[in-house]
């Protein structure tokens, strides 16, 4: 009987993994908009290998994208490091055809766009710009279109860095388990500022009681993200080559723990760019590029804190953004210096890395999302 139910689960794993379709996003710096400038693919969930299955010409530097909750639509940070320019775009996703389709764009409200995010209920798209240091809030409509930004919130203090720091840097938007508080990275300025999110407010940005946490002098703090059991909140610090972990409770961030993201080989010049948590909890994973090019692997303790198990090159030059499927079995990683996309498997007990399928070819490949559907 055992011998049995064993075999039932694995066919019945065996059909899920066949049955479901994963797909992967990437934006590219693609400086031509008649060239090709966002691609799908899909994830083989047995083997990691990708296919192209459609792609999209016609905009400009989609450097960053993110996905409506339903998979329905994506959005993209476009004419990104476009003197003057920066948008924010929408398109329809339609699995069933395969089919990549241009709905709308608005100002972002800034130049330069580099992230975005969309609030659970889908009708809410949050985008940061870099060089002028601003956040946009777009209503969305059902259909997918993004209406004119009802708020956008200018900063200019800076930090010690005159170099990289004379004035704020917004490099991402992240909301809080809950979706009822919104982070912003600020690099320029060395804080993570905080707003209350109050989604049926037409301007739902409100100020919160900390408006914003002090980072290291001189970390530039870039990308963040929460652990799934909503206790904890990690900043990844590209100039301070560094992980910032904080316990997390209404808005409110309290540091625990900093911790480098390099061996000790690394001495400066740090690059670090991304992180993420496997969906199981027990793993972070943050980018390095520059003379680095890897994935350093943390595992996660009982109280948040991170302890180094390793690092995994990324088969490539600059891994700007990396992604982990739904599932927490693939790890993708976008090289933009050497435009190619690596898969690599992971060990859900060591948190290791081992590349599969083949390597992707996309010239400037600046980021990924993946879907399932």
């Amino acid at each position: 009987m055992k011998k049995l139910i064993a075999f039932t689960i694995t066919i019945c794993t065996f059909i899920h993994l066949y049955s479901q379709n994963t797909y992967a996003f990437f934006g590219s710096f693609n400086r031509d908009k008649n060239t090709e400038g966002i691609y799908v693919y899909q994830l083989d969930m047995m083997s990691g290998n990708l296919s192209k299955v459609t792609t999209f010409t016609g905009i400009l530097n989609p450097s960053f994208l993110t996905l409506s909750p339903d998979g329905k639509y994506v959005f993209a940070c476009t004419e990104s490091k476009t003197p003057n320019g920066g948008s924010v775009s929408s398109f329809k996703f339609n699995p069933e055809n395969k089919s990549l389709t241009f709905i709308n764009k608005q100002k972002s409200g800034g130049e330069n766009p580099v992230y975005l995010t969309v609030h659970k209920n889908g009708k809410w798209l949050v985008n940061g710009n870099y060089t002028e240091g601003s956040v946009s809030v777009y209503p969305i409509l059902e259909n997918g279109t993004i209406q004119p930004y009802v708020q956008n919130f200018q900063y200019t203090e800076g930090s010690i860095d005159q170099g990289r720091q004379d004035r704020s840097h917004i490099h991402s938007t992240i909301f809080s388990p809950n979706f009822d508080y919104l982070f912003l990275p600020d690099l320029g300025a060395d804080e993570i500022r905080t707003y209350r999110f109050e989604n049926e407010k037409n301007q739902p940005l409100q100020e919160a009681e900390i408006p914003f946490t002090k980072t290291t002098l001189g970390s530039g703090p870039r990308h963040f993200t929460f652990h799934p059991n909503g206790k904890f909140a990690y900043c990844i610090e590209e100039m301070g080559g560094a992980v910032s972990v904080y316990s997390y409770e209404n808005g409110k961030l309290n540091n625990l723990q900093r911790i480098n993201t390099h061996s000790e080989k690394y001495k400066d010049d740090f690059e670090s760019s991304d992180v993420h948590i496997s969906p199981d909890g027990k793993f972070l994973y943050a980018s390095n590029r520059g003379s680095e090019n890897n994935i350093a692997i943390f595992s996660i303790q009982q109280d948040g804190k991170l302890k180094t198990v390793g690092y995994q090159s990324t088969k490539g030059k600059h891994p700007r953004v990396f992604g982990l499927d739904p599932t927490g079995k693939f790890l993708i990683a976008t090289n933009a210096g050497s435009g190619d996309v690596v898969v690599f498997k992971r060990n859900p007990e060591t948190g290791l890395l081992k590349k599969v399928g083949k390597k992707i070819k996309i010239k400037s490949v600046s980021c990924v999302q993946i879907k399932e559907y």
